[in-house]
Formats: C-alpha cells, sequence, structure tokens
C-alpha cells in the first residue's frame, strides 16, 4: 500500500468512524428527547441538535420531536412552527412523512389560533400533493376549527368518497350538529359507532348525545352519554357530556359528581370547571361557583389566547361580574326533558323588579354618566300573512319598561305597524339618534335573510317572491343607518331569528347562471333564503345582538316571553356590570334554559377606552 493509498484507507477509516459515533449520539440524543417531557424533552432535543455530525433527516426528526414540546402559549407556538419549518426544509421527499410534518405544523398554527391562515395553507398543500381521505378529512378539521361549517362539510364528504372512515363521519356528523342538521348526524354518528374496532367511539356517542340533547330529548342524549363513559370511564368529554345534560335536567347533584370525575381525571379540564360553577349557581351556591370560575379564569390564561380559551374566560369573567354586583341571580327553569315542538320552549314570569321601579337614586346618578340615551322597541306579532306571533308584543312591552326604568331619556314604541311606518318611525328615530350618546333599536318579530342581506319583515308583509323582500321588508342596514349618529354607542337588538314560515313560501326567481353556496356546501339559487339571519359586519363603536347566532332559529316562548328577552331585561337591570358581559351573561342564560338549543350571539366590539353600563353601580 503506497502513502497516499494508506492515507485514503485512514481517512476513510476516520469518516466511518466519526459517522458511526454520529450515528450513535443521534440514537442516545433522540432517545432521550422521546422519552421526556415538557422543557426537558426541549432541552434534551436542543442538546441532540447540536450534534453536528447529523443528517438533514435526523435534524428534521429532532427539530419535529422538539416541536411538540413546546407549550401551548404565543411564544411556544411560535417556537413549534419556526422548528417544523426548518424540519420542512430539511426533509428530502415530498412523502408520507413531509406530509405529517405539514399535518403538525397546521395542528400548531390552530392550537392558537384558529382563524391563523396559514393553518389552512398548510392543509390545502397536503391536498394538492396527495388528494385521499386523510388529507381531504384533515383539511376539514381546519375548517371546523375555523368555523367554515359548509366548507367542512364538503371535504369530509370528499374524504367519505374515498374511504368510509368512522373517525371522518363522526366529525361529519358534529359538523351537522353546529349547522342544526341534527337529523342528518345523528344516522351518520350511528354508522360511526358500528364501525369496530373504533378507538374514539366514546367521541361519537357524545356528538351524538349532544345531537339528541339539540333536538330535545334528554332522555336519549342520556343514553348516549352513559354509552361513552361505558366506552372510556376516565375521559373527561364523556363525564361531562353527561354532566351537561343532568344539569339541562335539573339533577345537579349528579352532574356535579360527574364534573367531579372529570376533573380528577383531567385537572386542568377548563369546561369542567365552567360546568360546574353553572350547576352550583344553578343550587344557589355562588360561594363554589365563583370558585370554579376564579379557577377557570387562571387555567384558561395558561393556555394561550386560541379563540376557544377566549370565549370561555369571558363566560368565566361575566359570571365574576354578575356576582360583583350583588344582585340575585335570576333563577333558570330545568329544560323539558322531551320537547312537544322544535319552534318553542317553557318559560318563567319575568322576575327582575327594574321592570317595574327605576333605578336607585345612586345607581341612577352614576348612570347619568353614560350620557344622553334613546331607543326604539319594535314589536311585530299580527302578521297577516303569516299567523300571530305568542310573544313579540309582550316582550317589546317588556324591554320598553326596563329601558326607562334604567334612565333612557326617549323610549319610542312600535306595534304591529305596517312597513311605510316603521321606515317613518326609523326616519324620526334618526334625529334622536344623532342628538344622542347611546341610540339602540331592539326588535322582536319576524326576519329573514336573502342572498346575504338581513331584513324585518312587517306585520303587513306578503312576500310571495324573493323579488318582494326589497319591496315588503325593512333591511338590517337600513336600522343600522338610522342610528349611525349616535355620539358613543350604536346598539342593535334583534329576536327575529324565529323559525319563519314566509322562508318556506317564498318563490325564488334567482338563476342559476351565478350560484351560492349553502351550509351543506352545496348550489343554490342566486337569491339565496338563509335559515335565520345572516352573518353581519359591523364597523365602529357598534353593536348587533341577535338572539340566536346567525344561520340558527331561535325559540318562542310558551310562557308570556321569549327565552331571549327574558334573560335580556333581567341582565341589563345587574349594576355595574359592563355592556359585553351583559351580553354574555344573556346569551349563558339563554343556553341554560333551552338546553343549548339557543345560543345568542353578539357582532362587533367597542372602544377600550370608556366602558359603557346599561345600569352603574
Amino acid at each position: 500500500m503506497t502513502a497516499s493509498e494508506c492515507r485514503a484507507f485512514l481517512l476513510t477509516a476516520l469518516l466511518a468512524l466519526l459517522s458511526t459515533e454520529a450515528s450513535a449520539q443521534f440514537v442516545r440524543g433522540e432517545k432521550v428527547c422521546r422519552e421526556t417531557r415538557g422543557q426537558e424533552k426541549v432541552r434534551a432535543c436542543s442538546d441532540a441538535l447540536d450534534n453536528p455530525g447529523l443528517s438533514r433527516i435526523k435534524r428534521a426528526i429532532l427539530l419535529s420531536l422538539r416541536a411538540d414540546a413546546y407549550p401551548a402559549s404565543n411564544e411556544g407556538c411560535a417556537a413549534a412552527a419556526e422548528d417544523l419549518t426548518q424540519a420542512l426544509d430539511l426533509w428530502p421527499n415530498r412523502d408520507f412523512n413531509y406530509l405529517q410534518l405539514l399535518t403538525n405544523r397546521s395542528s400548531v398554527y390552530l392550537k392558537c389560533d384558529p382563524l391563523d391562515p396559514r393553518a389552512l395553507a398548510d392543509a390545502d398543500r397536503k391536498v394538492a400533493l396527495a388528494p385521499g381521505w386523510v388529507t381531504y378529512q384533515q383539511r376539514g378539521i381546519v375548517y371546523f376549527n375555523r368555523a367554515e361549517y359548509g366548507k367542512a362539510i364538503q371535504d369530509f364528504r370528499k374524504s367519505l368518497s374515498f374511504k368510509v372512515d368512522s373517525n371522518t363521519l363522526a366529525n361529519l356528523g358534529d359538523t351537522l350538529n353546529r349547522t342544526q342538521q341534527y337529523a342528518d348526524a345523528i344516522p351518520l354518528l350511528t354508522k360511526a359507532i358500528s364501525i369496530r374496532p373504533y378507538p374514539n367511539v366514546h367521541k361519537a356517542y357524545a356528538s351524538r348525545s349532544e345531537a339528541w340533547r339539540l333536538r330535545g330529548d334528554l332522555d336519549a342524549a342520556l343514553q348516549d352519554a352513559n354509552a361513552a363513559i361505558k366506552a372510556a370511564p376516565s375521559n373527561a368529554l364523556a363525564h361531562v357530556t353527561r354532566g351537561d345534560t343532568l344539569r339541562f335536567r335539573g339533577e345537579l347533584n349528579a352532574a356535579i359528581a360527574d364534573y367531579n370525575t372529570a376533573l380528577a381525571n383531567e385537572p386542568n379540564y377548563s369546561p369542567a370547571l365552567l360546568s360546574r360553577g353553572l350547576a352550583y349557581e344553578k343550587m344557589g351556591d355562588l360561594q363554589k361557583a365563583r370558585a370554579d370560575f376564579q379557577d377557570a379564569v387562571l387555567k384558561l390564561d395558561s393556555l394561550g389566547a386560541s379563540d376557544v380559551s377566549g370565549r370561555a374566560k369571558e363566560t368565566a369573567r361575566a359570571r365574576l361580574a354578575a356576582y360583583d354586583s350583588g344582585a340575585p341571580q335570576p333563577v333558570i327553569l330545568p329544560a323539558p326533558i322531551k320537547v312537544t315542538t322544535e319552534t318553542s320552549v317553557p318559560t318563567p314570569a319575568i322576575v327582575a323588579p327594574i321592570l317595574t321601579t327605576p333605578l336607585a337614586p345612586a345607581n341612577a346618578q352614576a348612570t347619568i354618566k353614560q350620557g344622553r340615551r334613546v331607543a326604539l322597541v319594535i314589536g311585530n306579532a299580527a302578521y297577516q300573512k303569516a299567523g300571530e306571533l305568542r310573544n313579540p308584543r309582550r316582550d317589546a312591552a317588556a324591554v320598553a319598561s326596563s329601558l326607562r326604568n334604567l334612565g333612557f331619556e326617549v323610549v319610542t314604541v312600535t306595534i304591529d305597524e305596517p312597513r311605510e311606518k316603521v321606515i317613518t318611525r326609523l326616519r324620526a328615530f334618526s334625529a334622536d339618534a344623532d342628538q344622542a350618546d347611546w341610540a339602540m333599536v331592539y326588535y322582536s318579530g319576524h326576519g329573514i335573510e336573502v342572498n346575504g342581506q338581513n331584513y324585518i319583515i312587517p306585520v303587513d308583509a306578503t312576500l310571495k317572491t324573493d323579488r318582494d323582500v326589497q319591496f315588503e321588508a325593512v333591511p338590517v342596514d337600513q336600522i343600522m343607518a338610522s342610528i349611525d349618529g349616535a355620539r358613543k354607542l350604536k346598539l342593535i337588538i334583534l329576536d327575529a331569528c324565529r323559525n319563519n314560515p314566509f322562508a318556506a313560501k317564498i318563490q325564488k326567481t334567482g338563476t342559476r347562471d351565478t350560484v351560492a353556496m349553502d351550509t351543506e356546501g352545496g348550489s343554490i339559487g342566486t337569491r339565496s333564503i338563509g335559515r335565520g339571519l345572516g352573518e353581519v359586519k359591523v364597523k365602529g363603536a357598534s353593536l348587533v345582538v341577535f338572539a340566536a347566532k346567525h344561520g340558527q332559529t331561535a325559540l318562542d316562548g310558551e310562557g308570556e316571553n321569549s327565552p331571549f328577552t327574558i334573560a335580556l331585561v333581567q341582565r341589563i337591570a345587574t349594576p355595574g356590570v359592563e355592556i359585553n358581559k351583559i351580553f354574555r351573561l344573556v346569551r349563558d342564560d339563554v343556553m341554560e334554559a333551552t338546553a343549548g338549543r339557543q345560543e345568542p350571539y353578539t357582532y362587533g366590539s367597542l372602544p377600550g377606552r370608556e366602558d359603557f353600563f346599561f345600569a352603574a353601580k
């Protein structure tokens, strides 16, 4: 062997030795990295990444492992996303592992912000690279988290066209629940449950339990919740599902036992804390309720700024503010075990004392600081072509009485007036609004969404075709314009999302040259007629409050008033609670009274430089 051949041999042997040592270091480092948790895992993976001999693939593996260890906070999400981005850049092939890295990064984006467009971009990229049941299912989950339920339904159905999978069936059923298509959701969830083995069968039982509950059958809901617990005895979701059903039924001790079990198995499970707090409140034990809501806020703060944790914190903080007011909490009746009608719910009498007496002098003086406040209250019940509604006249009277006693300077009431008179009222009210700090319009009656526009329906409307809406109904945009001159706060409250008889009768005249998408992802005529009211875009210091979220229908009350108006007049009487919290309390009260069948929703936001109170303290 020549000297040069000897040097070459020794170099090759040294490189082999170094490669072997690097591989051994990688194996040791990866093992520690995989087996540790939390910050220790971050440190172990970082130490392993310091190995200079790592190949591109090995470095990508360690980066993906470290990304999994970061906490669910804004900083943690940013660090995890950066690690996964580096891992994707290092991975040499667009293979299954590459797709999994994309999935992981998409999940990180969703964890801290369900509306992060990068999560959807990653999901779109996966579908483009490998269209199939997995990638369509995963993109459907992203759409679900973004509350784009029509697109989620499309993707889950596309996934099922490749392969009938229990998880996809359950996801589709859960999404149909969100769009109030419970009758369609139940057979899909039943099919998911029938496919064995199904490791997540408890989730399908829980979703079907929710569907039965939202259809108003609490017996069937309880049966499925029991099945979910039998399938997964230590699962927190299963116990909260049953606990919620028991709470709505009024079986509060049994509900609390389920929440306790959920928290014993998962101590940081905030839904169990929130639900247990509501159960304690219904029992009248505000001390224990307060402790649960305070604990929930602390735990939710540690989860970062996700949309879900943000909404949950709003609920907990609103309840705490209500307790701090010193006002008695409303009594909410148990929901019916099985509803006799899909359009109404039993309702109690309004008990808020402020309905019959003005504000106490001290509260009145504090409330004067809110400025000049004016309101227009509209109640439409005696429909000439659609029968008479039970509640709107009494709803309008209750709201008007409440506002007067809260110190509103002008409260104009209009009952069962035709379209032209309603428009005249709005025109006159706009002059009042121009001279006011607050301007508010409350409406109870029928409303409709056509081609993306919302309308309130006067009592003289016939609405034979979709074109008639613009001539016979009053656009919500026109109502918003009437209060645009208010100096500080513009507020519209619409108890107008009822099951609308006009929607089924209106003849659609739109062509299909241009199509819109309905909530199920299918095409419909250009002049689409929506279920309930449609989502609104609000600018400036404005709030628009719906009795039921866009695309949902509200319930009438079988008593004197609608469940929404009962919650509204009782909560606006609470002194010292800021207006955003008031509407959060209204939402929670309505959901409690209807077993979750109706969810009020508030659109818009107010500037942070000033708080607004119906009743100051």
